[in-house]
């Protein structure tokens, strides 16, 4: 048989038949293989020294300690399996690379240090883990012997050397030297007894040994309370998860949420306000414990400062380990100031938001003399608490809002039932007007030039407005469809807005309209789109703006490049990269959150049809949303509610991507 299917503590027990081999776990392998090392290192011998860690795994964190010891002696062997950079690099020291298919040295754990006044071995062979499905690396089991009988050393050290010379032949005038110069072959010097070895070096060798394994237990304690600690905080999780979920009253849920953060983080603060904040917006939430001063009622306007304002736009935990120290906040004073009037030393700053819609800000304060450094899962931690915050207030915010939630519980009854309806009402009124204006035309003789122009005009606006309301019911029904034929192409925003602006203005005087800002850059690419379809976009977003924003508001439309990962705070808008987005964003009375998606349904109005200040029929935003769809690109709403404003949001290919792809 091949020295190399041999196992090498097989063939030692054969030759040692008075060795007992016991079990092992690798972590004690481990430090008492540093402990011999060490006195290698820290002796003044030349010994020879035999390593294999089994495929590097141990050894590739041994490379400067092994780079050390060849410094002690030209003697030092390094067997290791060949699956890496390893053997091709130039090391002080023997590398000896060994089949890790075929060989038992894949499998086993050898150490062997023969010096002219000391020795020791280990020869052992992993053969089992303790429990089934644990993979913690400390815990793998070996079996064999641990020894500073020299004689054992000595065997041990020949057939590894047996071993080195059946890989590399080349090596046999060095393994010669070093079998003569350790006496390896011949039992005629006399040996040095294992009490001197004992009374020279076995304080050191204990130290060693006693400080490793003490630190490894101070690493497998800091493990245990990290995991206890997580424990502690799933547990917290899920009962906070279960209470506000099953709570649709939001003064109960932050009430919970403040109370609870604040006794898991005891002595602290824990406060929620509402973000973005408006003049005079106090903290109505608020756990503390005694000893520190209550913040409730306060108007608090740290989120609103500007070196904050960025992390929290991009959704971010911002936490601050020492207020004192912080160099961003020793660059604004009146921050150092506002924290220490409150006595916070260190905080977390955790914003509350659901999609795009700003909840409100979650703040934990550490009170205490000494700061406080809040580690990973801690932060892991508050970030799920406020996702779960975020889904319940929304949720709170539905039920409180019955006259939304009947709303939205009967929409498909609406469409279904009020559609002949709402077409009679949006037809008949224009139709009323037309023939009210033509039969005064047609049965007054004595009217004046000037109020015939001014019924024509009427009639022939009350006709434009059938015609687009006709006309949207049949785009919408084509494009439901899919008969409509698009021909796609690369097109201008600026010339189909130029085109769209027009209309609106030769259709309604300035006076009637809001301002309007044009805020596209010059040098944007073409996107892929069919023209007409952008034109149609354009025209139905520019109307609802002008429909819904004051004479004395502000429309903008802007456009800049919208790359993927953009919207990682959006899952469900995911598009494809290097797309263009476009946005119309009014000053107008703005959109409650629950009706952002509801908004592009087919006849979906805010107010019912017929008690209505604003005239449609709910199609044109299902139509934007048709078009752009099959163009691509994705619609969709930005409001932060009633009178707030609103943004529509869409994207378009750029043209040089569909035309790489």
């Amino acid at each position: 048989m091949n020295i190399s299917q041999q196992s090498l503590l097989h063939s030692l027990l054969l030759t040692k038949k008075f060795l007992r081999p016991q079990v092992y776990f690798k972590a004690s392998l481990t430090a008492l293989s540093h402990a011999m090392e060490d006195l290698v290192i820290v002796g003044n011998e030349q010994p020879l020294v035999i390593a294999n860690f089994q495929r590097e795994r141990f050894y590739r964190q041994e490379t400067r300690r092994y780079a050390r010891i060849a410094k002690r002696s030209d003697q030092v062997y390094i067997l290791a399996a060949p699956d890496s950079d390893l053997v091709a690099t130039l090391n002080p020291y023997t590398v000896v690379p060994f089949d890790p298919n075929d060989d038992f040295l894949a499998q086993e754990w050898h150490l062997v240090v023969v010096a002219k006044k000391y020795s020791a071995c280990i020869i052992c062979r992993e053969f089992s883990t303790p429990v089934e499905g644990v993979s913690f690396d400390e815990l793998r089991q070996f079996k064999g012997i641990w020894t500073f009988e020299r004689e054992v050393s000595k065997t041990a050290a020949v057939l590894l050397l047996d071993r080195i010379l059946d890989y590399q032949p080349k090596l046999a005038d060095k393994i010669e030297i070093a079998k003569q110069r350790y006496s390896l072959e011949s039992d005629n010097k006399p040996q040095i007894k294992n009490e001197q070895f004992l009374e020279i070096d076995a304080r050191l060798f204990t130290s060693r040994l006693v400080n490793y394994l003490q630190t490894s237990q101070y690493k497998q304690l800091k493990s245990y309370r990290t995991i206890l600690q997580k424990e502690n905080f799933e547990r917290l999780i899920n009962r906070v998860t279960a209470f506000i979920r099953n709570s649709l009253n939001s003064e109960e849920i932050l009430t919970s949420t403040v109370r609870e953060l604040g006794r898991v983080f005891s002595p602290c603060r824990s406060i929620f306000y509402s973000y973005p904040k408006v003049e005079n917006t106090l903290i109505n939430y608020e756990w503390v414990a005694d000893v520190f001063p209550s913040m409730k009622g306060e108007n608090w306007t740290i989120a609103n400062h500007s070196l904050f304002q960025t992390a929290l736009g991009q959704n971010k935990v911002i936490s601050i380990t020492d207020t004192t120290q912080d160099l961003g906040i020793q660059a604004h004073p009146e921050l150092g100031e506002s924290f220490q009037n409150w006595q916070i030393r260190s905080c977390l700053i955790i914003p509350i938001r659901y999609q795009q819609t700003w909840l409100g800000i979650l703040e934990i304060h550490h009170c205490d003399n000494q700061p406080y450094v809040w580690n990973d899962s801690e932060r892991t931690f508050v970030e799920a608490i406020a996702t779960q915050v975020a889904v319940a207030l929304v949720q709170a915010q539905a039920y409180r809002n019955l006259e939304n939630l009947n709303r939205r519980l009967a929409d498909l009854e609406r469409t279904q039932s009020n559609l002949i309806a709402i077409v009679g009402h949006e037809l008949r009124t224009p139709l009323s007007t037309i023939q009210i204006c033509l039969e005064t035309l047609a049965l007054e003789e004595d009217i004046s030039e000037e109020v015939q122009q001014i019924m024509l005009d009427t009639a022939l606006g009350d006709s434009e407005r059938m015609g687009r309301l006709i006309g949207d019911f049949l785009t919408l029904s084509k494009l439901e469809a899919n008969t409509v034929r698009s021909q796609i192409e690369a097109s201008s925003l600026q010339e189909s807005l130029s085109l769209v602006l027009g209309s609106l203005k030769r259709r309604s005087s300035s006076d009637n309209l809001a301002q309007i800002v044009v805020d596209i850059p010059s040098d944007l690419p073409l996107v892929q789109a069919e023209r007409e379809g952008l034109i149609e976009v354009f025209s139905k977003l520019l109307d609802n703006a002008c429909k819904f924003t004051p004479t004395d508001g502000k429309i903008t439309i802007s456009a800049q490049i919208y790359h993927q990962n953009d919207s990682e705070d959006e899952p469900e808008k995911q598009t494809l990269p290097n797309q263009l987005e476009i946005i119309v964003k009014d000053t107008g009375r703005g959109i409650e959150a629950v009706q952002l998606e509801r908004i592009f349904q087919r006849f979906y109005q805010e107010e019912n049809f017929l008690q209505r200040t604003i005239g449609g029929t709910g199609l044109g935003l299902a139509i934007c949303r048709q078009i752009i769809q099959k163009l691509g690109g994705q619609i969709w709403a930005v409001s932060n509610g009633k009178n707030q404003g609103s943004e529509f949001h869409f994207t378009l290919p750029i043209a040089e991507e569909m035309e790489n792809r």
